[in-house]
């Protein structure tokens, strides 16, 4: 499979290439910020205009961790669409695949602070998910130790042959893990940003997404 192997408090975790998170030991599939729906957000808002394609590109990617992991249960960690009504202007052929997704599977809605987690979609719906030693939830703690999280939508910059690549990235230290954003058109907080070089510690590392991840010292100023 392609991914990097972690543990967290003793939790045996394969940070996927594609932004998810497997936890092969209770076949978990964890992924976070969807934000499916957001060109159409943008567009009610006013925003500027973006290809309506995203929705169908993360739910193919989605079904396609599903397919190499068969995962029994999938926690989508926060803010899944843009926004309620984001969430309520769903496509009846996109509402239908991830029906067919969820078909078989314990599917667990966290709650973000973009939407109250997606009501109308079946699954279950909590503010977080204690599954010890680890907890699930979309805005890390200060205190939270074995803390699985989203919500920044993590990113590192590395200079490599004479220029600079940005990815997506999962940051981990001995106390918890922050997700990179799952959804397409979702955005990215670079790892040297104040807040995730607080919540880390100073020995964190990051994983970079992509066909080949790579596990570096997490990037701070």
């Amino acid at each position: 499979m392609n991914g990097c192997d972690i543990t967290l408090q003793g939790a045996r975790l394969t940070a996927l290439g594609s932004g998810a998170l497997w936890w092969a030991d209770h076949s978990l599939l964890c992924v976070s910020d969807l934000h499916l729906c957001k060109s159409e957000r943008m567009a009610r808002r006013g925003g500027p205009g973006l290809p309506p394609y995203e929705t169908r590109d993360t739910l193919t990617r989605l079904a396609a961790d599903l397919d190499r992991t068969q995962a029994h249960t999938v926690v989508c960690l926060g803010d899944s669409f843009d926004d309620l009504q984001a969430a309520r202007s769903l496509p009846e052929d996109e509402r239908l695949w991830i029906t067919r997704l969820q078909a078989g599977r314990r599917w667990i809605w966290i709650e973000g602070n973009h939407d109250p987690g997606p009501i109308d979609l079946g699954g279950t719906h909590l503010a977080e998910l204690a599954l010890p030693p680890l907890t699930f939830r979309h805005i890390a703690t200060d205190e939270g130790k074995g803390e699985i999280s989203g919500h920044y939508h993590p990113k590192v910059t590395l200079p490599t042959r004479g220029r600079r690549i940005s990815r997506p990235a999962f940051l981990v230290d001995e106390d918890r893990l922050i997700l990179p954003a799952y959804g397409t058109y979702t955005g990215g907080l670079r790892s040297h940003d104040g807040v995730l070089a607080q919540l880390m510690r100073p020995d964190a590392t990051a994983i970079l997404t992509g066909p080949v991840p790579a596990e570096v010292p997490m990037p701070r100023l």
